[in-house]
């Protein structure tokens, strides 16, 4: 995405900030990807890349835990995980459940996000999951 008004990159009016403004930044991330769907899963907005069978969760709001955090999970390429958690414990850990398994969380709550980075990781996160 090239960060121009209107991309994902930069979708919400510029002095937004909030939980909400963040799940729909996320939202206009997932949903500008090819075959990108989204859909409640657990409680939460889970978005999925493929089509009938063959469509595989690769971004998962993780609200719904009550620890005071939103986030999302997100599968991500071998090693990556480790050196995101690494890099900056306070944005990346490893998430219940799906953690051993590779995927990431990503605080959406810890400011200043870098939705580029987030863009490049949703982008990825899809491609695992399609490719």
């Amino acid at each position: 995405m090239t960060g121009t008004a209107g991309s994902p990159r930069t979708a919400g009016s510029p002095g937004s900030t909030g939980p909400a403004a963040a799940v729909d930044r996320l939202r206009a991330l997932c949903l500008a990807l090819p075959e990108a769907s989204e859909r409640v899963s657990h409680g939460e907005p889970t978005w999925f890349a493929g089509s009938g069978r063959r469509s595989r969760v690769f971004v998962m709001l993780a609200d719904h835990h009550h620890d005071d955090r939103l986030a999302f999970w997100c599968p991500a390429a071998p090693g990556h995980q480790e050196f995101l958690v690494a890099e900056d414990p306070a944005r990346y850990f490893r998430p219940p459940y799906v953690g051993h398994r590779g995927w990431v969380g990503v605080r959406l709550d810890a400011p200043p996000v870098d939705w580029g980075r987030i863009e490049d990781l949703v982008g990825d996160a899809c491609a695992l999951v399609t490719g």
